[in-house]
């Protein structure tokens, strides 16, 4: 009879423990809770919008607008990485991939105040003032829009834009959530519809020309890297682009390709860019003028 006993007594302590360290459990999960730490398992995912016909959605008409003090820091960090801003969009073209945001961003604030609209002809960029009107061209299926951007991002994967709901559906790709594009920015003052005639650092050389490189404007460049072959030289300029928003160009110079950041007008912010590749990929650069 005692050993019974005996045995019985852990037994309904270890169940009073167990009750107790779950007690302790749930404190420390509100506790979190209330320091604003949020369970990743029950993060709100994004999804598309009701299908709208799109040949009711007209273009925003491009205007000339004031770059808004809100949502142009620059520099900038997200998720530990450093962006900047672009101190003017004139002449700004690139092409990369486009994703696009919906529902689970509908209703909230852009980076400059603005409340998002899923079905308005908007966007985010990480490095284009804000507002900026673009237009965006599909490589698949060369539909183009016009977009106005007021918001920052995207921020996951190498993509250069992020388009609302509503223009993924004019462009095409709403369906399969990314695509390739070109991103042309556009100045509403017409200042820039002439094409300058080019200066001899502007002149695309036949070497250029075969390998598909883009002609330079004139300006102060950040050289990262210089190498026999395009094909290394845009290796790195892939390792770059993940690093900084900046325009990233691979020029042929004295017999080599050279990866060219910028151009940058300030000087300040040159060697910020600098100092940050310097400390997060370990790539060295130095200051060139064309």
């Amino acid at each position: 009879m005692k050993s019974f006993e005996a045995a019985a007594v852990p037994q309904q302590l270890t169940a009073k423990f167990a009750k107790y360290r779950l007690h302790l459990i749930l404190l420390g999960s509100l506790s979190l809770a209330g320091c604003g730490y949020t369970p990743t398992m029950i993060e709100q995912k994004d999804s598309a919008g009701k299908k709208v016909d799109t040949r009711t959605i007209v273009d925003p008409v491009p205007r000339v607008e004031p770059i808004t003090k809100a949502g142009n820091k620059s520099p900038y960090q997200v998720f530990g990485k450093t962006y900047f801003v672009m101190p003017s969009s004139e002449n700004y073209r690139e092409t990369g991939i486009a994703s696009w945001y919906g529902r689970k961003f509908h209703g909230r604030r852009t980076s400059n105040g603005e409340i998002y609209d899923m079905y308005a002809m908007t966007a985010a960029h990480k490095s284009l003032p804000i507002p900026t009107y673009a237009r965006v061209t599909s490589t698949d299926n060369n539909r183009s829009i016009i977009v106005r951007i007021n918001d920052r991002g995207p921020f996951h994967g190498p993509r250069i834009i992020d388009l609302s709901y509503v223009a993924a559906l004019k462009l095409g790709f709403a369906d399969k959530g990314t695509t390739e594009v070109l991103v042309e920015a556009i100045d509403p003052s017409g200042k820039s519809t002439a094409k300058p005639v080019a200066t001899k650092a502007e002149v695309t050389t036949p070497a250029e020309k075969e390998n598909n490189l883009p002609s330079l404007t004139q300006g102060r460049y950040l050289q990262v890297g210089a190498f026999d072959n395009a094909d290394a030289a845009r290796t790195l300029q892939k390792q770059v682009r993940t690093h900084t928003s900046m325009p990233i160009l691979v020029q042929q110079r004295d017999s080599l390709f050279k990866v060219w950041i910028g151009p940058v007008a300030d000087t300040m912010e040159l060697l910020m860019i600098k100092r940050m590749l310097q400390q997060s990929a370990n790539i060295s650069g130095f200051l060139v003028k064309q």
